[in-house]
């Protein structure tokens, strides 16, 4: 990444600051504490526009190194709750049955619609062969919608099974819990852009930690 003109500081302290806030799950203020005990003179507020700035650049660029889980692989959907400006948003994810990020949306509406842009913007990012033979969600009537529909527009394939099977679901439950850990220290958003541009950052980190885009570089 070179996209640091006009800032003060020097990139690889900008990339140092985004990537410490959105793998180690602590504070502006704390991450601010950390920088000055390593002679980086910077206020917290800076390193929140930073991650704002450039967590989304890093989800951007990290999609060209994304493995997914292979074909012939069952995937599990499911949302969780954010809490923004005081109000409930929802953010649907998928993983592989290993555990695996496949992909992730935040919206204010918990719906068919809403799970439907979901599944969509998912199946758009995986090559023909990383797509699964099976998606697996909890008993909510608005997933079964949304892959019917989906299948009937032909983006979706006939021959994809949708099982609902809760307990199949704990992978992606587990997974939620590692990622609120991130999320706790936040202490609510202020508006669903900056959510998403945060959970991004958030993301990117959880998918290197898991080893599936080991040529990518910051």
């Amino acid at each position: 990444m070179r996209d640091f003109k006009g800032r003060h500081s020097r990139g690889e302290v900008i990339l140092w600051a985004v990537r410490w806030y959105c793998r180690y799950g602590i504070s502006y203020r704390d991450l601010e504490t950390m920088l000055a005990e390593r002679g980086v003179s910077v206020d917290h507020s800076t390193i929140y526009r930073w991650v704002q700035r450039y967590a989304p650049e890093m989800e951007k660029r990290l999609r060209w190194y994304w493995k997914r889980p292979g074909f012939s692989s069952s995937c599990r959907v499911d949302e969780t709750y954010i809490k923004i400006k005081g109000k409930w948003a929802y953010l649907y994810r998928a993983v592989g049955k290993g555990g695996d990020t496949i992909d992730f949306f935040l919206s204010q509406t918990r719906n068919a619609k809403a799970a439907k842009r979901f599944l969509s913007k998912a199946l758009n990012g995986l090559r023909e062969w990383e797509k699964p033979e099976t998606i697996n969600t909890d008993k909510a009537s608005t997933y079964g919608i949304a892959i019917n529909e989906l299948q009937k527009n032909g983006k979706l394939p006939d021959t994809v099974k949708h099982r609902q099977v809760k307990s199949l679901n704990n992978v992606i439950e587990a997974d939620h819990g590692k990622l609120k850990q991130l999320i706790r220290p936040v202490r609510g958003f202020k508006s669903l852009k900056t959510a998403y541009a945060t959970i991004k950052g958030f993301e990117v980190m959880r998918v290197l930690k898991k080893g599936q885009a080991e040529l990518f570089q910051l």
